[in-house]
């Protein structure tokens, strides 16, 4: 039987945004507390220069913060620059958030001379990161990272960044409920992931499931297992689900009901 104090999560890659509608009609019936949203585009010409993030908290009358990724170099324009990133959204207060960048990163997207700023090439300023967020519960204050790992490089470069994130931890006292949740871009259910994740008592309620997290296109199938949503702490995950039958992104959202223990 869940507690009273149960609530619901969601972590969704929503690949900038460009189905909107989509991802507004599946997140209004989630009834979701807390959402993690990764690509989020903000200003950009491939999305119609809307706040994405912005338009699905007034939508849903979710409270937002919204962390800058990259500028999108081939999406703005002078006056109007265009942004990518990650944004958390919760139905109580937020606070103390910042950004987390991480020092290891791709040299992928950086801009070159030899290289237009044409949209179809993603240029970009800027890293990956960590948003990190305070959600006032009505029980008590949640740590939240809202994550973003590289998709271009090695796992070897995935687990820097993951060490990062787990370093900052550091800050949080082992009894403060933590929260990390997006698209790692790598499986943390097994190898050295896991047991980094282990070390610090981190939780994988997903690990279990060995279900693909992103859409496959190829033949024969590749099965991805590189979103997920981490407790530690006094928390408890449960009904953890991949929401394969939603479309609306080249990513499934992942929902996890989560209560204090």
């Amino acid at each position: 039987m869940e507690s009273r104090s149960a609530f619901r999560v969601i972590s969704w890659n929503i690949a900038r945004g460009s189905k909107l509608e989509g991802i507004l009609e599946f997140l209004a019936t989630a009834n979701a507390d807390i959402i993690f949203l990764q690509e989020a585009d903000k200003s950009a010409r491939r999305t119609g220069y809307r706040n994405i993030a912005k338009e699905i908290a007034q939508k849903l009358r979710l409270n937002y913060v919204f962390g800058c990724e990259f500028e999108e170099l081939a999406q703005g324009s002078t006056s109007s620059p265009a942004y990518h990133g990650q944004a958390s959204l919760s139905r109580w207060p937020l606070s103390n958030s910042s950004i987390l960048p991480f020092h290891k990163q791709s040299n992928f997207w950086r801009p070159r001379w030899f290289i237009p700023r044409l949209s179809s090439l993603q240029r970009r300023r800027g890293g990956r990161m960590a948003l990190f967020s305070q959600v006032l519960t009505p029980d008590r204050s949640v740590a939240t990272y809202n994550l973003h790992f590289e998709s271009r490089g090695s796992d070897d470069l995935r687990y820097s960044q993951l060490h990062e994130l787990l370093e900052d931890l550091k800050r949080c006292s082992p009894d403060v409920p933590v929260i990390a949740a997006g698209d790692f871009n790598f499986d943390l259910s097994q190898g050295q992931p896991a047991a980094a994740l282990a070390d610090v008592r981190f939780v994988n309620p997903f690990a279990t499931l060995r279900q693909a997290t992103t859409v496959t296109h190829s033949l024969p199938a590749r099965d991805r297992v590189i979103d997920c949503i981490l407790l530690r702490g006094p928390l408890i995950g449960t009904d953890a689900h991949v929401h394969s039958s939603v479309l609306a992104s080249d990513h499934y959202p992942l929902s996890l009901t989560v209560s204090f223990c």
